[in-house]
């Protein structure tokens, strides 16, 4: 019993995570290539820079995605998927073809 316990917490956590709205773009966003904040903002111009800054440190505190600061003349800051957000991506094409199909 401790075992299914343990799964579906890990499960609820999960759905916690890409739950969120807005978080399953962003990281569809992010499979391609690094992007800069502007870029993210850009493909989904809905989201406000406000709550796309939370969903960011939230992605960052999860390890789904890093935040990269490039020492270039302007400093640029680009985030890109670790490889844990990498296969969560991969997991996510599952449902982006379910929803081309059925929606």
């Amino acid at each position: 019993m401790e075992t299914v316990n343990k799964l579906c917490s890990k499960i609820e956590e999960c759905y916690h995570i890409i739950g969120k709205k807005w978080m399953g773009l962003i990281i569809h966003t992010l499979m391609e290539e690094p992007k800069r904040f502007s870029e993210i903002h850009a493909f989904i111009p809905d989201l406000s820079k406000r709550v796309l800054n939370e969903r960011m440190k939230e992605l960052e505190d999860n390890g789904i995605v890093v935040r990269n600061v490039i020492p270039d003349r302007p400093v640029r800051t680009e985030y890109s998927l670790t490889k844990k957000g990498t296969d969560l991506g991969r997991s996510l094409k599952s449902l982006e073809a379910w929803a081309y199909k059925w929606l």
